[in-house]
């Protein structure tokens, strides 16, 4: 199914305001304030339910060496109002776009230098970023953005101590502390990748830090201070970077939700960035989200009989596509061993996804010349779309790559997938020929040293990376599920949100192992995108992540225990409409003995962790009025899909 970018507008307002008046939400419960301190410090401050969740933090930009946040005027702001709707995919079909606008002239008094910081104040949450008009090349030495968070908070980051990647990856296990050791909680400094997100205190809900919209400027990280602050950091540091001509910024975001359901729902980082280039986008035919079948996890690549098994095996999943990972390129003629695999490909009407490390394309010499005349010879064998890896960063270079690799991918109608590289900023609603992105610490991790995973990851997950955007966790390892059940390995597709959604373990053992049959039917019908997600009661960041998603008119309930101890769970159907429903359960099979597949994963014996509690399929008739009870071991799962019984 596409689900891509139309949009209709609804209502544009423009007035004039002064510049006393305060900035508001739509509803009018998100409060910003923009002033200047005693010392001329350009700073803001945003309320909500009234409290204040970000007191009053320095503004501003430094660029050319001078420092346009400080010894500043502020002008008259002008307001204007969005509504409208557009067509999306991920978490759900339909996003709204509803903000009050101001944008505010600023003026550096020592040079005279104007620019314009504008704020976007949504229902959940305030997004602003800097305009420093110029020409020719103009240099970013920083920025002074900041937050200084609520007393009370708890921070969830992603942490990762293996030297240097931290950051190049986004590769992190998600953990939580207090707001006040964030600046001393890392062994491997202060300086976290974004989202951070917040439990606030009391009632309050949620919040988030993070960017959207990140292009031709470099990836903005956060150094935690003491006193409860962040402030914007770059990889270039004290070195800086170039901008060409005018500098606008990417937006600087702070998410607010009540509850987990809107934080899951928000379509704020999408929001910003900009609606697709319809020339560029005429065609989107050739987007496609799907399901792909992936040999490099279990097994590796294999030779070419080997992808072509793996083809027809996607073809008798009913999965949209293959994946041919590092190595094919050292095939012998590896282009025609290609093309006769995806004219293969298309008798089976599944589609071939190339890897390509990103040394081989990225030289940007002649308008990247490089990358088009690879991408024209990817069209022409016939793939779909590429993998593209090992970017490891977000320097504005590479930053750039990115960028150039969609706009030259869309030219020759092929998707991407991005790995090696910093998490979403919402780059998939300009460009929606991106189908996911890494950026996240997945499933991979098992067969390392630094691995497995712990349930709770996986069960912050939701909540945390994927608030953001897509994610390439590559789900589903059943022969190295690490301290998981199957149950749990089977809910998270489910749970984890890709327009690509790659599954990493083997097809033969997800559709032909005796153990497992009884759950193939389930496991080969998950999509890969939604028309509803509904974050359902008990969910807790890192303890309990419990959804149910709509396609079209069959329901999935997908269930997290992230803790190591038996849970007990209620589900209420009472999302379902009237009727009578069947549902396909699949359970922890508790009391059962544990069980080994680990002879079928020849990468997956570094760890002591080979055996986990088998699943069990059941098979029921429900209605809305109903409570299922659910009984999870510990880093255990639950699915359910339910569908209505036609009359």
């Amino acid at each position: 199914m596409t689900r891509i970018l139309a949009f209709l507008v609804l209502s544009i307002c423009l007035t004039g305001l002064s510049n006393a008046e305060r900035m508001t939400s739509p509803d009018e419960k998100v409060v910003v304030s923009v002033f200047s301190n005693g010392d001329g410090e350009l700073q803001y401050a945003i309320e909500w339910k009234d409290s204040q969740i970000v007191a009053a933090s320095p503004l501003g930009i430094t660029v050319n060496g001078k420092n346009l946040g400080k010894e500043v005027n502020i002008g008259n702001a002008e307001k204007s109002c969005v509504d409208e709707t557009y067509t999306t995919r991920g978490v759900h079909s339909k996003a709204r776009n509803h903000y009050n606008s101001w944008s505010i002239p600023i003026t550096h008094t020592p040079s005279n230098l104007n620019l314009v910081l504008e704020f976007r104040v949504y229902d959940d949450g305030v997004a602003f970023r800097y305009i420093v008009p110029g020409e020719g090349t103009q240099h970013v030495d920083g920025e002074s953005s900041s937050w200084k968070l609520i007393d009370g908070a708890k921070a969830w980051y992603f942490e990762r101590l293996t030297k240097g990647w931290k950051l190049k990856s986004y590769a992190g296990e998600w953990l939580v502390t207090d707001i006040n050791e964030l600046d001393r909680v890392s062994p491997v400094g202060p300086i976290q990748g974004t989202p951070l997100v917040f439990e606030l205190p009391g009632e309050l809900g949620y919040a988030a830090i993070t960017k959207a919209a990140t292009y031709n400027y470099s990836g903005m990280r956060l150094r935690a201070m003491a006193d409860r602050t962040l402030v914007a950091d770059f990889t270039e540091g004290d070195q800086g970077f170039d901008v060409e001509g005018t500098v606008t910024t990417p937006w600087r975001v702070t998410m607010l939700a009540d509850d987990l359901n809107e934080l899951t729902n928000s379509d704020l980082i999408n929001n910003l960035n900009p609606a697709p280039d319809a020339k560029l986008f005429a065609d989107t035919t050739y987007i496609k989200p799907g399901r792909t079948v992936w040999s490099w996890e279990t097994l590796g690549l294999g030779d070419a009989s080997t992808q072509e098994r793996f083809i027809d095996l996607a073809a008798e999943m009913g999965f949209e596509y293959s994946t041919i990972d590092d190595g094919w390129k050292d095939w012998d003629e590896p282009w025609e061993t290609v093309r006769r695999l995806c004219e293969h490909a298309v008798q089976k009407d599944v589609g071939v996804w190339l890897w390509v490390h990103s040394n081989d394309i990225r030289n940007p010499y002649n308008n990247y010349e490089q990358m088009r005349n690879y991408f024209a010879r990817v069209a022409d064998v016939g793939a779909v779309g590429l993998k593209i890896d090992f970017m490891n960063g977000e320097s504005k270079p590479l930053v750039d790559f990115e960028i150039a690799v969609l706009q030259n991918a869309a030219r020759e109608k092929l998707m991407i997938n991005f790995h090696g590289c910093h998490a979403s900023t919402g780059e998939s609603r300009t460009y929606p020929n991106e189908m996911t992105r890494e950026g996240i610490r997945g499933i991979e991790v098992n067969k390392m040293r630094e691995g497995p995973l712990p349930a709770s990851h996986n069960a912050a997950l939701p909540f945390t990376r994927f608030v953001v955007g897509h994610a390439d966790y590559t789900p589903v390892l059943f022969t190295n599920p690490g301290p998981t059940t199957w149950a749990h390995q089977l809910a998270t597709p489910v749970l984890f949100t890709s327009g690509l959604q790659t599954y990493a373990e083997h097809p033969d053992t997800m559709m032909k192992a005796s153990i497992l049959k009884d759950a193939s039917s389930v496991l080969c019908s998950i999509p890969a995108v939604w028309n509803e997600t509904i974050v359902l009661p008990g969910s807790d960041i890192g303890s309990l992540a419990a959804m149910a998603r709509r396609d079209d008119q069959v329901w999935f309930v997908g269930i997290l225990n992230g803790e190591q101890t038996t849970k007990q769970y209620s589900l209420k159907l009472s999302f379902l409409d009237e009727g009578e429903y069947d549902v396909e359960l699949i359970r922890d099979d508790i009391g059962a003995p544990r069980v080994n597949l680990v002879g079928l994963n020849a990468k997956a014996n570094l760890h002591d962790i080979t055996t986990t509690l088998p699943l069990r399929a059941e098979k029921a008739s429900v209605r809305g009025s109903d409570t299922l009870s659910v009984q999870m071991a510990p880093g255990g799962g639950f699915v359910a899909k339910i569908t209505k019984r036609m009359n």
